[in-house]
């Protein structure tokens, strides 16, 4: 029973070790008031360019390979920053075109990878007993300083006000768009280093559509964990438990695998929709999704 329960944990942490990571890049677009619905498309970009540089050769340094993907996330990402803030554009659109430009793009570029030997990957630790990824360790860190950096620094009331009352912040002085502009990079970047878990650790290897649809969960699960950090935690673990039913399930029962596929995505709507009843979506931030204009009320 022990080691089924240990199977169980470590494999809930390496799938929710992307969700978090993306989860949080999102909550910082969204406490900034933009909404970035291409976190699929910047977790792609990341992992491809992560698994470019990782590949180059037998002494490539992998942690400059984490570094270009979190580069090429927030490059991507700038584009949304750009969209929404510069030309006030529709989130919501700019968001879907960014994950359609970024798996698409990273399957057209990533074809001459596939097949491609990766010389090696970020090692694990062993803690505890638990063989886990350093990138699991880096995401679980990151979600206690974001929440510190959020309810706790002068930094993080700026940012927070800027998603709740931009116009009172820019009375105060803030550049509003200079700060969503900056939280639109962060998210990115966030998210690229998601895509770099998935290329140099969890799976080692490019596949295309290798995101399989965790950067649409990571989305989702900023609404189910009221965007606040260290929730995110444990929302990633949980679907990180419904990823590893699914495969533990597969194979051992007459219902078909197309069932246990669906699961972590139905479950998305099922969490949501209990999330809205409960009027979990009045934690949003208030000016969230709304372009700010000086002087337009």
């Amino acid at each position: 029973m022990d080691n089924v329960f240990l199977e169980a944990l470590v494999r809930a942490l390496a799938v929710g070790t992307p969700l978090l990571l993306a989860c949080l890049g999102a909550v910082v677009n969204e406490r900034a008031g933009i909404v970035n619905l291409g976190v699929e498309g910047m977790m792609a970009v990341g992992a491809l360019a992560a698994f470019a540089v990782a590949s180059a050769s037998p002494d490539a340094n992998l942690w400059l390979a984490v570094g270009a993907a979190m580069l090429a996330g927030a490059a991507l990402s700038a584009l949304h920053a750009f969209a929404t803030v510069t030309l006030r554009a529709n989130q919501f659109v700019s968001g879907l075109a960014l994950a359609l430009i970024g798996t698409g793009a990273a399957g057209l570029l990533g074809k001459r990878f596939e097949g491609m030997p990766l010389f090696n990957k970020v090692p694990d630790w062993t803690l505890g007993g638990l063989t886990i990824s350093p990138f699991t360790v880096a995401a679980l860190l990151l979600a206690g300083a974001l929440a510190f950096f959020l309810n706790s620094t002068r930094p993080g009331l700026t940012l927070r006000s800027v998603g709740e009352n931009p116009a009172a912040a820019d009375v105060l002085g803030v550049n509003v768009g200079a700060v969503r502009v900056l939280a639109v990079l962060a998210g990115g970047a966030l998210s690229g280093l998601a895509g770099a878990f998935l290329a140099l650790s969890y799976r080692a290897s490019w596949a295309d559509n290798m995101t399989a649809g965790l950067g649409w969960i990571a989305v989702a699960l900023v609404i189910f964990v009221g965007w606040r950090p260290l929730r995110a935690v444990w929302g990633s673990l949980f679907f990180g438990v419904l990823y590893y039913l699914q495969f533990r399930l597969q194979g051992n029962s007459p219902v078909p695998p197309e069932v246990f596929s669906a699961m972590p995505f139905v479950l998305v709507l099922v969490v949501l929709a209990i999330a809205g009843r409960r009027g979990q979506q009045g934690d949003a931030p208030a000016a969230l999704g709304l372009p700010y204009l000086r002087g337009e009320r």
